[in-house]
């Protein structure tokens, strides 16, 4: 019989350096994930070095402007990584530098102009001598992993290669091939107490708050915080079905050729919301809070839209659109109109605050077994391009790129909550019943 306590058996590794990098937004228990995976290479006598704030060093990499150590990258020794498990922020630091966002099809891999950014950041890391690359972040970041996989593909078949791991991060939770992502419940915990503390703001003013809350693509973290914050009613992207959804046509300005898309039928939307309005008032309840998903604001008409900038993904700046606040204006008119009588509607945004919030034990146990199976994928399992993921009771299993990115489109799936779904049916039964 093995013996339980016994420490796994280190297999032999031709691994002598490895390199991590951390890109896009912050999420609670992101120095669990680095450590954890730091610590387990070091205990095999690999060197890990920190490549700090994402690919933006990388990207800017020529021979003549070399990698500088402490400018550039650090060396995740004993010293930086002390106590650092449960620890708040970003070791290594972030930033949402994107090498590959010229690259929108496999045949751009082998176009010179479109990838030197990422010809940069394999020469950047070779010329550290790095044996593998582990990258954790977003979608984004794991459309950059799975490009630098295949761009190396490309290379004359004596050049150096590295095999590349991706550790998924979204707070969104809304990510393909994984159940929840780190950072998620440290994230609804956090949320869930402002809108409980709202709560009781609301109830001492008769009055009602319209929190919006992150979740650009999907409305896990809306429905979360609105659970466990026991919030009024949580409406997100997922929910602008049916007789919420309509269509609009407009003229592309990058092309000029009529386009159409979704839209939010902002009244049917509004006539649903005061609906448990309404019936909270009859139940003797003249408050509430309402949680809105951010992602609501891509399903708002383009004129609305026409003066919001977008980043270099496309993604409007939510943060400028105030759904919020929009829908309070909205919601204070109607409720005028239905009653005749005034009550105060507050619109606000919750989340950016939870991005570097302490992180939970289940958050900092999940980060810790991706950190170590980041480790387990390269040497146990001699794996590359892959991303690790976790089922069940942290089960670690590797989830192959090419199924969750797009091979011709080199895009990826959002996960969105399935509206059949007991988590999503969880909030409606806990909410005030609507009559139809």
């Amino acid at each position: 019989m093995t013996n339980p306590l016994s420490s796994p058996v280190q297999p032999k590794t031709n691994l002598r350096r490895v390199a991590i990098l951390f890109a896009g937004g912050p999420a609670p228990a992101a120095n669990a994930v680095i450590s954890t995976c730091a610590a387990t290479f070091r205990q095999a006598g690999v060197e890990v070095l920190g490549i700090l704030n994402g690919y933006s060093k990388l990207t800017d990499y020529t021979p003549e402007k070399p990698l500088v150590a402490g400018r550039d990258y650090i060396v995740l020794d004993q010293q930086v990584l002390k106590r650092s498990r449960n620890s708040q922020g970003i070791l290594i630091g972030t930033a949402r530098a994107n090498p590959g966002k010229k690259i929108e099809h496999p045949s751009h891999l082998t176009d010179p102009e479109r990838s030197a950014p990422m010809k940069r950041v394999y020469e950047g890391l070779r010329s550290l001598g790095v044996d593998a690359l582990i990258s954790i972040g977003g979608d984004d970041t794991l459309k950059t992993a799975n490009k630098m996989k295949r761009y190396q593909d490309t290379l004359p078949a004596d050049a150096p290669k590295f095999p590349v791991i991706h550790l998924p991060k979204t707070i969104d939770n809304d990510y393909l091939g994984i159940d929840f992502t780190f950072g998620f419940f440290t994230a609804v915990e956090f949320l869930a107490t402002e809108i409980r503390n709202l709560l009781y703001d609301a109830e001492a003013a008769k009055a009602y708050f319209v929190a919006e809350t992150m979740g650009r693509s999907a409305g896990w973290l809306a429905y979360g915080a609105a659970i466990a914050g026991e919030a009024s009613i949580v409406i997100s992207v997922e929910d602008i079905v049916g007789e919420f959804r309509g269509e609009e046509s407009f003229t592309d300005p990058k092309t000029g050729k009529t386009k159409t898309k979704p839209v939010m039928k902002a009244d049917r939307v509004i006539d649903r919301i005061m609906a448990t309005i309404m019936a909270r008032e009859q139940a003797g309840k003249e408050y509430g809070v309402i949680v809105l998903a951010e992602g609501l604001a891509e399903f708002l008409s383009e004129e609305l839209l026409k003066d919001i900038p977008r980043d270099e993904h496309g993604h409007i700046s939510i943060a400028q659109v105030n759904l919020g606040k929009m829908c309070a204006k909205l919601l204070a008119d109607a409720y005028q109109k239905k009653t005749g009588k005034q009550r105060k509607f507050t619109g606000l945004q919750l989340g950016y605050e939870s991005r570097c919030s302490r992180p939970q034990a289940f958050d900092v146990m999940l980060g810790s077994q991706l950190g170590v199976g980041a480790y387990r994928a390269l040497v146990e399992e001699k794996k590359d391009g892959v991303m690790v993921s976790i089922t069940g009771q942290l089960e670690l299993r590797y989830v192959p790129f090419e199924t969750l990115v797009d091979p011709d489109t080199l895009v990826t799936k959002v996960r969105f909550i399935d509206t059949n779904s007991d988590y999503h049916q969880l909030a409606r039964y806990l909410e005030t019943t609507v009559k139809d």
